[in-house]
This record gives C-alpha cells, sequence and structure tokens, in this order.
C-alpha cells in the first residue's frame, strides 16, 4: 500500500481589514489574527474532495485550521499544537505604518534571518516541523492522512518529508485552502 500525507492551508482568516500600523502595533494584529477563524464561504471543490480521501484528519489547534475542518465537512481526529503556523515576531517601531500584510512579510524575512524577538526561532520552529513530519509519517501507517495547517509550517514539514523520501505528486499552490500531497512507496 502507498502512504499518501497531504498538506492542506486552511481557509481564508476572517479579519477586519485596518490602516496602516506599526511594528508595534503588530502585536495586536498578530494576536488577533492568531484567534481568527476562517470568512463564511464553502471550501472549493477540489479541496473537499481531496480532503475526502484521507481516513485521519490532523490539525493545527488554531481557530483557522479548526474552521477549516469543519468548513471541509470533517472532523480532526488529532488536534496539535505541534502543526500550528510557526510564530511572527513584532517590533518596538513606531515608524514606519505600513499595512498589517507588509509588515508580516518584512517581520517574516527578519525572522528567517534569525531576529525572533520573543517568540519561537526559526531553529526551534524547524526542529518542531521534524517532530511534525515524523508524527505524520506514524499516522499515514494506517492510511492516507490530512493535515490541515499553515503556510510557513506546512512547508517546513513538507522539506522534512522530502528529506526522508516521501515524493511531491501534486501541488496547487500556496494560496488559501491550497494543499501539497506526498506520496511514500512501498517497500
Amino acid at each position: 500500500m502507498e502512504k499518501e500525507i497531504i498538506l492542506m492551508r486552511h481557509g481564508q482568516p476572517d479579519l477586519a481589514v485596518q490602516d496602516k500600523v506599526s511594528a508595534r502595533d503588530m502585536k495586536r494584529w498578530i494576536e488577533q489574527y492568531d484567534l481568527s477563524e476562517i470568512i463564511d464561504q464553502p471550501a472549493p471543490q477540489s479541496s473537499v474532495a481531496l480532503a475526502r480521501t484521507a481516513r485521519m484528519i490532523v490539525s493545527s489547534s488554531a481557530p483557522r485550521a479548526l474552521t477549516s475542518v469543519r468548513a471541509l465537512g470533517l472532523q480532526a481526529s488529532v488536534v496539535d499544537d505541534m502543526f500550528c503556523e510557526a510564530q511572527l515576531p513584532h517590533g518596538r517601531w513606531t515608524l514606519p505604518r505600513l499595512s498589517p500584510f507588509t509588515w508580516a512579510f518584512i517581520l517574516r524575512v527578519l525572522w528567517l534571518c534569525g531576529f525572533s524577538g520573543k517568540v519561537e526561532s526559526a531553529s526551534k520552529a524547524r526542529m518542531r516541523a521534524n517532530t511534525a513530519a515524523q508524527r505524520l509519517q506514524s499516522l499515514a501507517d494506517e492510511g492516507p492522512v490530512l493535515l490541515l495547517g499553515h503556510g510557513i509550517m506546512n512547508r517546513m514539514i513538507a522539506k522534512h518529508l522530502e528529506a526522508t523520501g516521501w515524493i511531491r505528486h501534486t501541488s496547487n499552490g500556496n494560496r488559501y485552502w491550497s494543499a501539497t500531497a506526498y506520496r511514500m512507496k512501498p517497500r
């Protein structure tokens, strides 16, 4: 039997549109983002169909992931913080004022370069992703596994899967509801 792991990104978060903010204000924005569910729209049919091929449903504990599982008409068998998104730091600067999404991009790049402030460092997030990949591989022994997770953490998990011989066989990008499926041939 061929083993399969599907890494799917959550649906679009339900966030109020915000004006420009400072890096210091990003702390509050990040907190709101971490508590957000997804917008009230049906999940894409392609995501629903792919998700239904899984025997085991795994989810991050973030509300946006859990509401995505429900939007797919499924129930998670495993919910764990281990699969949560890599944390985003914030700065102490009051200028410049930029859109939250511009700040999120800048802060993620800084995080990848070593700035973590008071949040989990990139190297610790990579270690967590390795543990998460091992857990998914173990669960895949029972049949196809779907992880409803997050953009950066899913990519980190994917790197560990590929390093252990998993082959990417389908991918439809990095947007909300996107998914990448990996297979391991039987030995």
